[in-house]
């Protein structure tokens, strides 16, 4: 049974100065339209943001879009997805990304994409899902937030047992499989955390 029907995707609201970051962006949006798979993201159309989306739409798949409505002028909302949620705060455009996604990638990004990511490993350190998290590491984007886990691991910040199972992948046609097989060893009640658990959090 395939577990994985939505994947919330968290990355840059800019293009970066790697064109890899764009291309990988748009080339994982095609993969979800060609696999069923259903995107949530931040509801932009600039930078990556822009372009997982469109990489979605324009192979046919379906996006839904949560976007606060300060940012509304600053991100450019892409009004052709689908489903286009406009929420009042930060905290409700989360709360609805976590609740409607099955797992979470981040591909590059800036200090949202990382509050974002962080927010979710440390439910995840807490026992509050188990969701996939995968980091997409195109060319190398992420190690220096690997190194500075193993550092907070070597000093015991992040102790034996409360460590954070976080998926990697350097290619973006190996980031589904490795969700899908970590999905598999997810209970199904993990995978469909009832919203008001969320809203606990």
């Amino acid at each position: 049974m395939n577990k994985i029907k939505t994947i919330c995707v968290y990355c840059g609201s800019s293009p970066g100065t790697n064109p890899r970051f764009i291309e990988a962006a748009a080339a994982f949006g095609k993969i979800l339209a060609e696999s069923g798979i259903r995107l949530v993201y931040g509801g932009g159309s600039n930078g990556l943001m822009g372009a997982v989306a469109n990489g979605v739409l324009d192979h046919g798949g379906s996006v839904t879009g949560i976007i606060p409505e300060f940012l509304n002028s600053r991100e450019r909302m892409l009004t052709r997805v689908q489903e286009l949620v406009v929420t009042p705060d930060m905290h409700e455009r989360k709360r609805l990304m976590f609740e409607r996604s099955d797992a979470f990638v981040a591909l590059p990004g800036g200090i949202g994409t990382l509050e974002e990511l962080v927010e979710q490993m440390t439910w995840q350190q807490l026992g509050r899902h188990s969701k996939p998290i995968l980091l997409a590491n195109i060319d190398a984007f992420w190690e220096p937030l690997l190194a500075l886990m193993t550092h907070m691991r070597a000093t015991q910040f992040i102790r034996p047992g409360m460590g954070v199972d976080i998926l990697k992948a350097e290619r973006v046609e190996d980031i589904l499989p490795r969700i899908r097989a970590a999905a598999a060893n997810v209970p199904d009640e993990a995978m469909q955390m009832a919203p008001e658990v969320a809203r606990r959090l």
